[in-house]
């Protein structure tokens, strides 16, 4: 019997029913080793369109495509082994129509071995996800900022900051959880708002800039290790590992042109 089969993976319906329980733990992940890593801890694995500026340098997750996500969805999951993989539905793969976004998540899933797909927006996505809910996908919502809206939001801006837009906030989550998303993250929102939308939707919140009260929490594994330039102002630093790979490649390259390396232990007789 494998390990595949022996392990039991976390489904759609357990994260959806640890809303008010133990807090989601909930990491992104875009490579194997990783995966490894994040799986013995976290609940939840998202492979993030983020990859497109963490992995691939992009300025934006715009540029990201189906085949980024399917290559990266698939060695994620073959680097875990009991968490919930989600995948990210990139930018343009979803919102002509319901549709659409059936045949790209079906593709996703079916490709990757993902167990849910994640896909931004409020109320406007709504009929979307009740359209994929109804056909056996398994939905993570996403409100609040949108990094693939950037671009019309005019940057990555913080939500809620004006009381006269939390009503639409409010609404977008409700109208999300109705339509069926099995949790919802929860994204550059005022902490305030956060709680409220909360308390006002039946499945999970999985907070990322938003409150300790979200069920959850997610962040980008290379922010929280210390791996990014710059981060904001939401993520805790719970690694330096990019100073300590400066230090070692910095070491290496000494090593290199002093001739200490590689020395009797590195070679072979």
């Amino acid at each position: 019997m494998s390990v595949e089969t022996r392990t039991k993976r976390i489904t759609a319906p357990e994260i959806a029913s640890r809303k008010g329980a133990t807090p989601i733990v909930a990491l992104t992940a875009y490579t194997a080793p990783m995966a490894a890593m994040v799986d013995a801890h976290a609940d939840v694995i998202l492979v993030g369109d983020s990859l497109g500026m963490v992995i691939h340098g992009l300025s934006s997750t715009v540029g990201v495509t189906m085949e980024m996500m399917i290559l990266h969805g698939q060695a994620v999951v073959r680097g875990s082994r009991r968490a919930l993989v989600v995948i990210d539905m990139p930018f343009g793969s979803y919102e002509e129509s319901p549709e659409q976004a059936f045949r790209n998540a079906a593709r996703l899933m079916a490709e990757t071995g993902a167990g849910a797909v994640k896909l931004e927006g409020g109320s406007r996505m709504a009929p979307t996800i009740r359209f994929l809910a109804e056909r056996g996908i398994p939905v993570m919502g996403h409100v609040g900022l949108l990094p693939q809206a950037t671009h019309t939001l005019g940057g990555f801006k913080t939500q809620g900051r004006d009381t006269e837009s939390w009503p639409r906030h409010m609404q977008d989550a409700v109208d999300v959880a109705e339509a069926g998303a099995f949790a919802i993250v929860v994204e550059g929102v005022v902490e305030p708002l956060a709680i409220r939308m909360t308390e006002a939707v039946a499945v999970p919140t999985i907070g990322i800039g938003a409150s300790a009260r979200c069920d959850g929490q997610i962040l980008v594994l290379d922010d929280m290790l210390g791996l990014s330039a710059r981060v904001p102002r939401f993520v805790r630093t719970f690694a330096d590992l990019g100073a300590q790979a400066d230090r070692a490649i910095a070491d290496y390259a000494a090593a290199v042109r002093e001739r200490s390396f590689p020395d009797e232990a590195n070679v072979y007789r």
